[in-house]
């Protein structure tokens, strides 16, 4: 069965007059109706009881929620959208919308972290803590290319709860994953689950690769996009943004669910806190990590970053940089062998295929760099001149 990609916000129906009417109709989400907080432990989180309390008995899901769920938000962003059509007699439509999604406090400040696409577009944003208290919040920087966001709102008065951030490096496989959202806008909902994969790619919304995606089973819906992701010691282990669909046509969890790792998003919040916006160098490249899950594959090295496709006409096209040109699958995950294997930028060791991002990333555009690679063995050198990258990803051969 084929199955699709689908952000995690929750938008409601958009009519001409610029009234909105939510998807969910039965629940009352502007703050002034009574509430419930679900809920959802589909199976025993048995990694729990590895973690340490502060009475020295593993942390159960409820205790990660007492300390974290006050942290997360309920972000309102109300959407303008222009639409032109032939009926229209050649002029400019306005609709208006609003999306909801999640979002979760990272500092004392006020600065608060969730997906891009909850809040592209918005004319208007808002976020509803756990007290209830409803307050503006201004959009700080949004990067669509990690789908992340930081909005920002004023501390004074708020009481203010912001959740640890961990590491995504070290996740793996059957480690307990916690999600906390809003889904069809039942604030604050607990769900509970599993790893089931890592290292997956997941598309942004301007159609480059988010590499390194946790994928967990932990029931995620429309709503959840921007909530975290949080492993057994209650720590931030990545942010919830996609879910995978049927083909029935329906927006609904089969209970496939994709995060942005946290480090991504470590990686780039202070570039959005400084300028609004990261300005990253482009090598015009995709890559997989080199690790010993690759092993089997007999690589000539052991960690780096396997290229997997190249851009055409790009500073690595143009470098001499090769793709790889043989398919094969891992674990489900079709992967590209016999491509150059980055193994530094520089004076930069590259070890994953994040370490390639934020050594890119880390260069201005125009900037030469020196990139070492193996290819069939031997070890070899090039220069690339790094362009500006493209608000949207050019087509991959």
């Amino acid at each position: 069965m084929q199955r699709s990609l689908l952000p995690v916000v929750l938008l409601s129906a958009v009519l001409g007059a610029g009234a909105a009417v939510a998807i969910v109709g039965v629940l009352d989400v502007g703050g002034g109706g009574k509430t419930t907080t679900t809920v959802v432990q589909p199976a025993p989180l048995a990694g729990l009881s590895n973690a340490s309390g502060s009475d020295g008995a593993g942390l159960t899901a409820g205790d990660i929620y007492k300390r974290d769920a006050p942290g997360v938000v309920f972000i309102r962003a109300q959407i303008v959208q222009r639409t032109q059509s032939p009926f229209d007699f050649g002029l400019p439509q306005e609709q208006h919308g609003e999306a909801t999604g999640t979002g979760f406090v990272i500092d004392k400040d006020g600065t608060i972290l969730t997906n891009a696409h909850v809040v592209s577009g918005a004319s208007r944003v808002s976020v509803q803590f756990q007290d209830k208290q409803r307050v503006s919040a201004s959009v700080l920087g949004k990067d669509a290319s990690s789908d992340l966001a930081l909005l920002k709102v004023d501390p004074k008065g708020l009481q203010l709860s912001p959740l640890t951030l961990g590491s995504s490096k070290s996740v793996q496989v059957g480690d307990p994953a916690i999600a906390i959202g809003n889904p069809f806008g039942l604030e604050r909902t607990l769900t509970t689950g599993v790893i089931s994969a890592v290292k997956r790619t997941i598309t942004a919304p301007n159609k480059f690769q988010i590499e390194d995606a946790l994928q967990t089973d932990a029931p995620i819906n429309p709503g959840n996009s921007g909530g975290p992701l949080i492993d057994a010691t209650g720590k931030v282990i990545g942010i919830n943004s996609q879910i995978a669909t049927g083909a029935n046509g329906n927006d609904t969890s089969v209970g496939i669910g994709f995060a942005v790792p946290i480090d991504t998003a470590k990686a780039i919040i202070p570039q959005l806190e400084k300028s609004g916006r990261v300005d990253r160098g482009y090598l015009g490249i995709s890559a997989a990590t080199v690790d010993k899950s690759l092993k089997d594959l007999n690589l000539p090295a052991t960690h780096g970053a396997l290229v997997q496709s190249v851009t055409p006409g790009g500073p690595a096209d143009k470098a001499g940089i090769r793709a790889g040109n043989i398919t094969a699958q891992l674990d489900a995950q079709a992967i590209q062998l016999g491509g150059d294997i980055i193994t530094r930028i520089g004076s930069t060791d590259i070890r994953t295929s994040d370490d390639l991002t934020a050594a890119v990333a880390d260069a201005k555009p125009g900037d030469k760099v020196r990139v070492t690679l193996v290819r069939a063995g031997k070890t070899l050198t090039v220069e690339a001149t790094l362009a500006q990258q493209p608000a949207q990803a050019p087509n991959q051969p």
